[in-house]
């Protein structure tokens, strides 16, 4: 075995060696492989729809009232010649994974599609066999500098962030993950022992994982059910007295006919982060009507700041306040979702020691990689929010890092629709310790979810605030057969 992993690493230097040679792209190492198992892309498509929202989502300040969806469609190949398709899909989000002050949404959107085409040229151009995640490591590289390389073309007055590169990539490599598990006859998730994904995830991440391999941290088969947070925008009607003027179209439209018409458990709160009264005020409305609409319900709450808070005194103050006006609903919050600014290292003074004595503190905008999760951890924060949107293979990765590392674990929406929330809740099934998946599409995108419905009417079709994910076992990642 050792002549063997010998061989194999002088094999990759020397190939390694010859690409630098040629003037070609440096691509990692890790996905030159001779893995029977493996493949290869063969060829690649994608295109978008476009979706307005029923009612504007306003989180971080800011309302969207629409989405465009990236879908990707990619053929792999195995070395003995049999073929597969994938399929992958995903919002762009540029309001999330890229704000600015300066752009507006269409100048944004705008970059992420000419990233996305870029991302696709870069992909379908890789020949190299190996399994997605060596193939997302050997790449991620190059569309980190696509993403400089368009930011300079389009003379952006902020650079492509590496969140929003992600969110861009994730289709693609959700894609690659859908064949790979296609032309294997198994979920994804059945996928990442040894016999499909050789290398130990040491190579991924750190020595830490020396020895250790990814189905390690992921469950092989979905848990049966899992509970679902529903989103309260910060425009969101909470009291019947906020509702201005009705829409009419047959959907719930308060806080209160939500929980009837989903029989929730758990609320996902969406807070300023800059105004305290309003926060405090609206967490104790939320909680009151929660508890007069189902009073027997174990309601649990995250609270989301969308890294608005000033500091953490804000977060201390605010969960003093709540516990003294409603000591229910402060037992009732299970955890608090990126207080601060997403920029750790240039905020290092935003510690979160303090709070999460009180409760969990989740790392989300953040966290981009291994290094943004080490940082937040010696920063005091003690969970992890897994997106679909980052990619499959960083979710995995990940997740397992998070386990490794005993931290609280979630998985989070991108107003996922369709096939992406097929991926993002297959995430929260599959990783042991999920608190819940946030899934707010079928508040804001309905129509994009209609074509989904007598396919998966668990995950699409809420009656007791829980999605029903036992259907979550088929090939790939499961959407698409």
């Amino acid at each position: 075995m050792s002549g063997q992993t010998g061989n194999q690493t002088r094999r990759d230097f020397l190939l390694a060696s010859a690409i630098a040679s040629a003037g070609l792209p440096s691509l990692n190492v890790l996905a030159f492989s001779n893995n029977t198992s493996d493949i290869r892309i063969e060829d690649l498509s994608f295109g978008y729809e476009e979706f307005l929202y029923r009612a504007p989502y306003k989180f971080g300040g800011v309302p969207v009232d629409r989405a465009t969806i990236l879908n990707v469609n990619v053929t792999v190949r195995a070395r003995d010649g049999r073929m597969a398709k994938g399929f992958g899909s995903m919002p762009m989000g540029n309001v999330w994974s890229f704000p600015s002050r300066e752009m507006s949404y269409d100048r944004t959107l705008g970059a992420m599609k000419a990233l996305a085409e870029r991302v696709a040229k870069i992909t379908s151009g890789y020949k190299e066999f190996g399994c997605p995640i060596d193939i997302n490591v050997a790449l991620e590289p190059e569309y980190l500098k696509a993403a400089g390389e368009v930011s300079k073309e389009l003379k952006l007055v902020a650079p492509i962030p590496k969140l929003c590169t992600l969110v861009a990539a994730s289709p693609f490599d959700a894609a690659i993950h859908d064949a790979f598990g296609k032309i294997h006859h198994r979920s994804c998730y059945q996928m990442y022992g040894r016999d499909l994904m050789p290398r130990d995830l040491s190579n991924y991440l750190n020595a830490d994982f020396k020895g250790e391999y990814l189905n390690r941290y992921i469950l092989p088969t979905p848990k049966p059910q899992i509970s679902m947070f529903h989103s309260v925008g910060g425009a969101d009607t909470v009291l019947p007295s906020e509702l201005k003027q009705r829409l009419n179209d047959g959907m719930p439209e308060t806080l209160a006919e939500w929980i009837g018409f989903n029989g929730l458990t758990h609320i996902k709160i969406k807070l300023q982060g800059e105004d305290l009264k309003w926060d405090i005020e609206r967490t104790v409305n939320i909680d009151r009507v929660a508890s007069e609409t189902r009073p027997k319900t174990g309601w649990k709450y995250c609270v989301d700041f969308n890294e608005r808070c000033p500091n953490v005194e804000y977060v201390l103050e605010y969960l003093r306040k709540v516990k003294e006006l409603t000591p229910r609903g402060f037992d009732r919050i299970l955890y608090l979702e990126q207080p601060t600014a997403r920029d750790l290292k240039a905020n290092r003074q935003n510690v979160m020691h303090d709070a999460a004595k009180l409760r969990p503190v989740v790392i989300d905008e953040s966290l981009t990689d291994l290094e943004s999760l080490l940082l937040a951890r010696e920063m005091g924060y003690t969970g992890v929010a897994l997106k679909a949107c980052k990619g499959q293979s960083q979710a995995m990765l990940m997740a397992a890092a998070a386990q490794k590392y005993k931290m609280f674990l979630t998985v989070q929406d991108l107003t996922c629709p369709g096939a992406s929330l097929i991926h993002s809740v297959g995430i929260a099934t599959h990783v042991p310790g999920v608190a819940g998946v946030e899934a707010n599409s079928r508040q804001y995108a309905p129509a994009a979810n209609k074509p989904w419905e007598k396919r998966f009417p668990g995950l699409f079709i809420i009656k007791d605030g829980t999605m029903k994910t036992a259907s979550l076992n088929r090939r790939g990642l499961g959407a698409v057969d």
